[in-house]
């Protein structure tokens, strides 16, 4: 375990004894760092091996999306793309089966009614980009653009990464475009899609104890959206091809410090240490709720409908052990990785680990990271406090 205040040390050893293995977490106020701190063994299935640092890497699933959404609006502030825009104007072949009028507001939204993956994918072919791009545009959907929430659990990232990669005036991979305008500039270098070669001895192994019985009848739409030959899970996301490959709906792999930096930037009002990729009117705009907020989705936690508050920007609002808030924004990903950002109090959170798991609602006082949650605010509020004091006085020169 890391050199760390020993709340935080203590919170870490309680999520172990809750049956967690290895965890990461890393916490900001504002430019400041707060915690960074580690716990647990590389691989839960040698417990007695090599032990997770502050460099090891791990598969986030869903955190992708925060990534991936902020490129899009990366270009938005840009002037390069709309939100209201058709696909389709910048991804002609995209516009055929119906799919004419969905817009980048439908799938940040998840309301674009193509939450499918292609039939007969395989973990090989998904990580084939031009195949998949190719499938996508293909796709007929299965309702109407904006007329039902279907949570777009892994071609969220195709179809938006594509529209990056083609208003990208450079047309860069889209792997590419996020380190080189994204994650470099923030000093988050420890956050890959597509992870190279050199790098894959430090990507933690994984363990699952998702459920894998076949999903209810009622959940088919589930079961589409994620197949079990590429379910974001162990089995798939160990794999060499997947983690080498650029899956930006659900493969990105990252230290939690280095992630952090990237939820921080949003924390901040689209700012961090002097680096700005958004306007704070922007950043504030993704705790908008999307229409019909709190219809019943029919495909996240396996199928069972339950409402999830998403926001306009394609993040959600609450929804993770960290709590909510007027001013949330956070992303869960499969197995419970965290990610969360307050814009009010500019705290920032990611939470990653190895060890997969599910059946904890976020305000269970029993789940695993409930204790490390809660350490977490202790730590911040000094900082908290005088961020707001140092604003206060500011204001009053003014």
């Amino acid at each position: 375990m890391s050199e760390t205040d020993p709340r935080i040390s203590d919170a870490l050893q309680m999520a172990v004894d809750r049956g967690e293995a290895g965890v990461q977490v890393a916490a900001y106020v504002g430019d400041q760092q707060i915690v960074d701190a580690w716990i647990g063994p590389f691989d839960p299935t040698a417990p007695d091996g090599r032990q997770v640092d502050g460099s090891t890497l791990f598969p986030v699933f869903s955190v992708t999306k925060i990534i991936t959404a902020t490129a899009i609006h990366l270009q938005a502030e840009r002037g390069l793309l709309s939100y209201g825009d058709r696909i389709s104007t910048y991804w002609p072949e995209f516009g055929c089966n119906g799919k004419e009028g969905i817009t980048i507001a439908h799938v940040l939204a998840h309301q674009s009614g193509i939450p499918q993956m292609p039939a007969g994918v395989t973990a090989e072919l998904m990580c084939d980009w031009d195949w998949m791009i190719e499938q996508v545009a293909n796709f007929t959907p299965l309702f109407g653009p904006g007329e039902k929430s279907a949570y777009q659990s892994l071609v969220f990232g195709w179809i938006l990464g594509e529209v990056v990669r083609r208003t990208d005036a450079q047309h860069r991979d889209f792997g590419r475009f996020v380190r080189d305008e994204i994650t470099t500039p923030l000093g988050g270098h420890d956050v890959w899609l597509g992870l190279p070669t050199s790098e894959l001895q430090r990507a933690a192994v994984l363990t699952s104890e998702l459920p894998t019985e076949p999903l209810p009848e009622e959940a088919e739409i589930a079961e589409l959206t994620r197949p079990q030959a590429v379910a974001p899970d162990a089995p798939v996301h160990n794999r060499t091809d997947v983690r080498q490959a650029c899956l930006p709906g659900a493969g990105a792999i990252g230290s939690a410090r280095a992630c952090v930096r990237v939820v921080a930037m949003l924390a901040n009002g689209g700012e961090l240490d002097g680096v700005r990729l958004l306007a704070p009117e922007r950043v504030r705009s993704f705790t908008v709720p999307r229409p019909e907020v709190e219809e019943l989705d029919p495909v996240l936690f396996g199928g069972r409908p339950v409402p999830r508050p998403v926001g306009v920007g394609g993040l959600w609002l609450g929804g993770t052990v960290m709590g909510t808030g007027p001013a949330v924004l956070s992303h869960g990903g499969s197995g419970t990785s965290v990610a969360f950002a307050d814009l009010d109090s500019k705290l920032s959170v990611c939470i990653f680990h190895n060890r997969m798991f599910t059946g904890f609602a976020p305000e269970d006082p029993n789940h695993p990271f409930a204790p490390l949650a809660q350490a977490i605010r202790d730590v911040a509020d000094p900082y908290i406090s005088a961020s707001s004091e140092s604003t206060s006085a500011a204001h009053s020169r003014i």
